[in-house]
């Protein structure tokens, strides 16, 4: 629930209101709504320091009568100038904010006309005090014109009300950028955090693509081994044609020639097939091994853009920040 406190700068608010109270030659005091003084006294009264407040019943009436007094001033919205219990006349100029009443300043502690003495000695019997020296005090209060107090009340009401809405809106814009900074401040761990696994995956792009190098050099020197083999399956090829040819000029004696033949030409078939075949899955692999080392390309562009970007916005989160934090210094400076 917001208070007086919240709002306006108290050691502030006393200075005013004594400069106030002495300038205009009137007593004042500022109560919170339930009509507990948030100030020390300015300017008080005999009768009301040292004999009205003297006494439990008259600090209970006090209060009640400032309490009151603030509510009617809240309810008319305006300084409302009234008769107190002891007989003084005083007034209510009310502070309030967004509709709501947070305190009250009063004034006051003056007569209109010279003070009655039956009225007093009443009320002195009702406060338990001498009645001849209430009186007295009485005949010392200042009579006052009552235009200058309206004014006085008026002057107050508007100052007062003036420094509640300052105050006010400094609060809010407190906690506007304590929400703010909160906000940003996840926000920039966020991003941190994202730029930190943007790294990660930038690194872990860069060994993909150092294992994909490999793999595709793995797969030049299967062909030159390739190269070897087809090399050896000539030769063999060659080896059982001349086999053949050596053992049909012998006769039958190169019949055991010409089984070893046919077997070196099978063997250089199936190496041959078996060298196509290898050739074609290298081949296979060598262009989806270019497949995936362009879209790993791409990926880690990508994802360099991305972290260029997120460090750029955390850069951006953090100056926001810091405009923040000046601005709740200046919301918070008095």
């Amino acid at each position: 629930m917001l208070e007086l406190r919240d709002i306006i700068d108290l050691k502030f608010l006393q200075k005013f209101q004594d400069d106030f109270a002495q300038s205009m030659n009137i007593a004042s005091i500022t109560v919170d709504k339930n009509g507990t003084p948030v100030t020390m006294p300015s300017s008080y009264t005999n009768i009301c320091s040292n004999l009205t407040q003297s006494t439990q019943i008259g600090k209970n009436r006090c209060a009640q009568c400032h309490a009151s007094a603030g509510e009617e001033a809240f309810r008319t919205g305006k300084p409302y100038i009234y008769k107190c219990h002891s007989g003084l006349i005083d007034f209510a100029a009310p502070i309030i904010v967004k509709g709501t009443l947070i305190g009250t300043i009063l004034g006051g502690q003056i007569l209109f006309d010279n003070p009655k003495e039956s009225e007093f000695k009443h009320t002195a019997r009702e406060l338990g005090l001498e009645e001849e020296e209430y009186y007295t005090a009485a005949k010392e209060v200042k009579v006052v014109e009552e235009q200058k107090i309206k004014s006085a009340a008026e002057v107050l009401f508007s100052v007062a009300n003036t420094l509640s809405q300052e105050g006010y809106q400094r609060l809010k814009i407190t906690e506007l950028t304590g929400t703010l900074t909160e906000s940003f401040e996840q926000i920039s761990s966020a991003t941190q955090h994202l730029a930190a696994s943007s790294m990660e995956v930038t690194e872990n792009q860069n060994l993909l693509n150092n294992e994909i190098v490999k793999v595709r050099e793995l797969s030049n020197k299967i062909n030159v081994i390739l190269g070897y083999i087809k090399d050896i399956t000539n030769q063999t090829k060659m080896l059982g044609l001349n086999t053949s040819i050596e053992a049909a000029r012998v006769g039958d004696l190169g019949k055991g020639f010409s089984v070893v033949a046919k077997e070196i030409r099978n063997l250089a078939g199936n190496s041959r097939e078996t060298s196509k075949n290898i050739a074609e899955l290298v081949k296979k692999i060598q262009e989806s091994v270019e497949k995936t080392m362009q879209v790993s390309n791409t990926t880690l562009d990508i994802t360099e853009q991305q972290s260029a970007a997120i460090e750029e916005t955390n850069a951006s989160v953090e100056e926001v920040t810091s405009f923040t934090i000046e601005l709740d210094k200046l919301a918070k400076s008095k």
